[in-house]
């Protein structure tokens, strides 16, 4: 109590306005509608917190099923192949973020078996041995093994839905098609080679699952006369810091290459969803506007209710600048308030989303992500808590922002007027 009585007494009032008034049902009535205003904007805060967590680990699971697949760096040799990859990879390999490198080399082709429907693929030419370090398709194969990808054997691995697509099971034969080699006659039919099905992986993601191949790199060398692999691919002990690592690596890798980090091997996508997120961030903040907006309307009646109190204060030698004072603090109540609890109920609810989510599907009897669909059984939640302060300062903004006028009208009162029908 001591405290509050040492608060300047634009605050004090403006603290007394905020609490509910029991002296008439108008003071009531006026308390009320700072008590809606207040949880309109603690439920805005709240649901976009929630959804920018789940957008959040969305993006999470998906980047991390992608990169399960994916390199963290490729390395390019513009003239097409890379034929001393040793040295590269040891030059790459000096670079203290960089965990390990592999050699691969990349073809489009159509794969069918028994001649019926044809299936486009991504076939991708590996060392087994040194892919483990790069990716964890290893780690995926749910049938079959990774490492009976042997030189000369011409065997293959292949994603889950693709192989469904081919109706190919571990042992079968798949044939894959090829454009005639660029100096092969006009009208010369495509290459054909047979492959046996050795393992089937799944990662998880459909793109990949769909359409991504496997084959020994020197299979793949001898199917397409290259005459060494296309690049490397570089595997980062953060991957957080490709960008970087990739710029460092221009720079110190000798000959003619070109490097790409993984944020570039998906720009669409990762541009497509920080736009659905920033377009998500701007639709829920105009829900925290319409609370927050609804303070004006509260404190445009409570200027006008207490007139006669602004009135007495004016003669007593209180400043337009302290009347002003005195609203804004009630405004800036209700809004920091507000914003504290929708950023503590919606952190809670975020942070807890894997345990609430199952229980309302219990309750209700029906699950909201199908996994033959989404590849996602369960709802992700990644909270960043810089989104939760920018979401908290935003709210509190907006609120501070909507007791400027009916401020800035109560220390316009003029007493006289005021106390003339008192």
């Amino acid at each position: 109590m001591n405290m509050l009585n040492q608060l300047p007494f634009e605050w004090l009032i403006g603290l007394r306005y905020t609490r509910a008034g029991k002296r008439s049902s108008r003071n009531g009535f006026l308390s009320f509608l700072s008590l809606i205003s207040m949880c309109g904007i603690a439920l805005g805060v709240a649901a976009l917190i929630v959804v920018l967590s789940v957008m959040n680990g969305f993006q999470k699971e998906v980047t991390d099923r992608m990169l399960s697949v994916l390199p963290h760096i490729e390395v390019f040799d513009t003239r097409g192949a890379l034929p001393d990859w040793q040295a590269s990879a040891a030059e790459a390999l000096r670079n203290p973020a960089v965990k390990a490198a592999a050699p691969f080399i990349d073809t489009q082709g159509m794969l069918t078996r028994g001649g019926d429907a044809l299936k486009p693929a991504l076939v991708r030419g590996v060392l087994p041995a040194r892919e483990q370090d790069i990716s964890a398709v290893l780690k995926q194969v749910k049938s079959g093994s990774f490492q009976a990808l042997k030189a000369g054997e011409f065997n293959i691995v292949l994603g889950v839905e693709l192989a469904r697509a081919l109706e190919a099971q571990l042992g079968d034969s798949v044939t894959m098609l090829m454009a005639p080699a660029m100096d092969a006659a006009a009208g010369a039919p495509p290459r054909r080679r047979a492959f046996t099905v050795v393992g089937i992986f799944e990662a998880g993601h459909n793109e990949f699952d769909s359409s991504l191949a496997f084959i020994h790199i020197d299979d793949a060398m001898a199917l397409l006369g290259a005459p060494a692999p296309a690049g490397l691919r570089l595997s980062l002990h953060d991957l957080h810091q490709a960008q970087r690592v990739a710029a460092e690596l221009k720079t110190t890798l000798t000959g003619q290459l070109y490097v790409r980090d993984w944020s570039k091997l998906n720009a669409n996508w990762f541009a497509a969803v920080q736009t659905q997120k920033h377009m998500m961030f701007i639709i829920l903040t105009m829900i925290i506007a319409v609370a927050a907006f609804n303070l004006v309307s509260t404190l445009v009646m409570t200027v006008t209710d207490k007139q006669a109190d602004i009135a007495i204060l004016r003669t007593l030698g209180a400043s337009p600048s302290s009347i002003m004072k005195i609203f804004m603090v009630q405004g800036a109540l209700v809004g920091v308030l507000g914003a504290g609890m929708g950023v503590l109920g919606g952190a809670a609810l975020a942070l807890n989303v894997g345990t609430i989510v199952p229980a309302v599907e219990r309750l209700f009897g029906f699950h909201l992500l199908d996994k033959q669909i989404y590849f996602i059984s369960s709802v992700p939640s990644d909270v960043q808590w810089g989104d939760i302060g920018l979401i908290g300062l935003v709210a509190v903004g907006l609120a501070f922002l909507a007791t400027v006028y009916p401020s800035w009208a109560a220390s316009r009162v003029r007493p006289a007027e005021a106390l003339r029908y008192e």
